[in-house]
């Protein structure tokens, strides 16, 4: 799915697998597994493929209920998070997909809460092979879900868009300042035709190509960049720049700025807040770039906007520095 057409495309997805994210209960998967709900895959439809249950499907879905009740399935979250909305994909589900579904959250240690839930999305009406993208107005941290479906039915994929929150506070030593993990989270881009934004800063190295950030071959004057915010303020003592597997295709070279961005501000590319944290230097292909001596003293920073020369794609981006407060 194209940025354009996902309304919450700024946000991390916080369902996914790579993040710790598990599916551990449903109430019925008779005739899709629970675990096919918050995989990375787009959902696809095999027309001739059949299992012991019957048509194999891409998704959770239950067993036609005969009885009283509803079906529901339990999701936790890989780290905590503020959910800000949701894409409940019935994708491929036409005759078998729920009318309605709602939403609960809580906060707790168990897999598998009893109690505690606060409902985050009313219920709401459902069609058959859709998306749907609905808001959250919340800034409660919650660790687990629970997608509750009326009656029953099937759901291709359930897509969590919000931010990773981690009290960072106190913390001492060196960290990847913008880590997943740790909260941090790319916020815009100049292009990524061929490889999300989002992809930077996950745990990792790249598996391929396709994870991680690449933009379109550039034809014009100018060039790429993306604009990373951290997951807590810090002081930035120590870069990489991780090229794995892009080969022809890898920037010339790149440079970082960074700059202290307030909640309220408007953090756009072209700010005169930008200050040069790693000046303009060259890349390799397929490698890790470690800079530290390189690194000019910009003090505590929220925010970092990196730019590629003139195109190309990046694996990874490392900030490794120490938690510090805003002065």
């Amino acid at each position: 799915m194209s940025s354009a057409e996902n309304p919450f495309h700024e946000w991390v997805q916080l369902e996914q697998p790579r993040l710790g994210t598990r599916v551990t209960f449903a109430t019925d998967d008779f005739f899709a597994a629970k675990e096919r709900l918050i995989q990375p895959a787009e959902p696809v439809f095999i027309d001739d493929k059949y299992d012991d249950h019957g048509k194999w499907m891409d998704g959770w879905e239950s067993r036609r209920r005969r009885t009283p009740g509803y079906d529901y399935c339990i999701v936790r979250l890989g780290v905590p998070g503020v959910v800000r909305g949701f894409d409940i994909d019935t994708r491929y589900f036409t005759g078998n997909y729920p009318p309605q579904a709602s939403i609960d959250a809580c906060c707790d240690d168990a897999d598998v809460p009893e109690e505690g839930w606060t409902e985050l999305l009313a219920k709401t009406t459902l069609q058959g092979n859709a998306h749907h993208f609905v808001d959250v107005d919340s800034e409660q941290v919650w660790t687990h879900l629970r997608l509750n479906i009326y009656p029953d039915g099937g759901v291709a994929r359930l897509r969590v868009f919000g931010e990773v929150r981690l009290d960072l506070a106190g913390v001492e030593g060196i960290i990847d300042l913008v880590a997943l993990k740790n909260g941090g989270r790319a916020i815009a881009c100049s292009d990524e035709h061929f490889g999300s934004m989002h992809n930077l800063n996950v745990i990792g190295r790249g598996v391929n190509m396709g994870d991680g950030w690449e933009t379109a071959r550039r034809r014009g004057p100018g060039n790429d960049w993306a604009i990373l915010a951290l997951g807590h303020v810090g002081i930035v003592e120590r870069v990489e720049v991780d090229t794995a597997h892009f080969k022809g295709n890898y920037p010339d070279r790149v440079s970082i700025e960074a700059a202290m961005f307030d909640g309220d501000d408007d953090i756009a590319p072209d700010s005169d807040r930008w200050k040069t944290l790693l000046p303009e230097s060259k890349l390799a292909m397929d490698q890790q770039h470690f800079f530290e001596g390189e690194l000019q003293p910009v003090g505590p920073v929220s925010h970092v906007r990196m730019s590629i020369y003139p195109d190309g794609g990046i694996s990874r981006l490392r900030l490794f520095g120490q938690v510090t407060s805003k002065e």
